[in-house]
């Protein structure tokens, strides 16, 4: 197998209830009317994929202004990640020993907001920008028109990128790395299996948030989901991927798992 060193980046914490994150985490009954709700932190993470081939970014966070206005207010009311400024693209991957010149592709899991933002620093380079054919596309029909999802914020993404569209179910990147579509959380959200000598890992990100969703099947929030059927379809193909490759997955925002996998890697 291919000699792949995998870096994880803590882009910092965002807040918020946790019934968005787990369907029907506090619901109110006849004898409790008004329940205690969980107002949580979640981890905002990205990873470097450094191949034998290339060095490769996956996703890259939210814009360092999402507190200062730049995120619009509903969806920062809802979603604050509120140490954005103090996680600079650039200054992350510095703390972990990269630059950004360093980085010779990106790709993008999806583009809402909070995995976009840094896709300005690729702007205007050669820089291959690898998405899913079925993400682009809804990502400007939500962010132009009333309709889709609010969640895809135009400035993230709206620039003069280096697109690589990525067809299919299972499209291999380089040797060892398998991108994967893995549609339910939006239309087009790719994960990842990556084979390695020291351990195969599965990238499952936004297709589960937290532990709750991913080893319970309990399901997102209806504003999180795009599709609940295409996203458990893609929770059933994601565990039978760990099973049969007995890899280590990583979630979307589930925190301890963040830190556990960390240390493993």
């Amino acid at each position: 197998m291919p000699d792949i060193d995998l870096t994880l980046l803590d882009r910092g914490r965002v807040h918020a209830d946790t019934n968005f994150v787990v369907d029907g985490a506090a619901v109110a009954t006849a004898s409790d009317q008004d329940p205690e709700h969980d107002y949580a932190e979640f981890v905002v993470w990205n990873m470097v994929i450094d191949t034998p081939e290339m060095t490769v970014l996956w996703d890259t966070g939210s814009h360092p202004e999402a507190g200062d206005g730049y995120w619009p207010e509903p969806l920062y009311e809802a979603f604050a990640h509120v140490d954005a400024a103090a996680h600079p693209l650039d200054g992350d991957l510095d703390d972990a020993g990269y630059d950004l010149g360093d980085i010779d592709a990106v790709v993008m899991s999806h583009l809402h907001l909070d995995h976009a933002g840094g896709l300005k620093e690729f702007a205007g380079t050669e820089v291959p920008v690898y998405v899913h054919r079925e993400e682009l596309p809804f990502a400007y029909y939500s962010a132009k028109t009333t309709e889709g999802s609010i969640a895809y914020f135009a400035p993230d993404f709206d620039h003069d990128l280096n697109w690589q569209v990525v067809h299919g179910d299972r499209s291999e990147l380089v040797p060892g790395v398998e991108l994967l579509h893995l549609p339910g959380h939006t239309p087009g959200l790719m994960g990842a299996l990556i084979r390695r000598d020291a351990g195969n890992v599965l990238l499952v990100g936004d297709e589960a948030y937290v532990d709750a969703n991913y080893e319970d099947g309990q399901s997102m929030g209806a504003g999180l989901l795009w599709s609940t059927r295409d996203w458990r379809s893609s929770l059933s193909y994601a565990r039978d991927l760990e099973r049969r490759h007995d890899a280590t997955v990583l979630l979307g925002h589930d925190l301890d798992r963040f830190e556990r996998v960390r240390e493993e890697l």
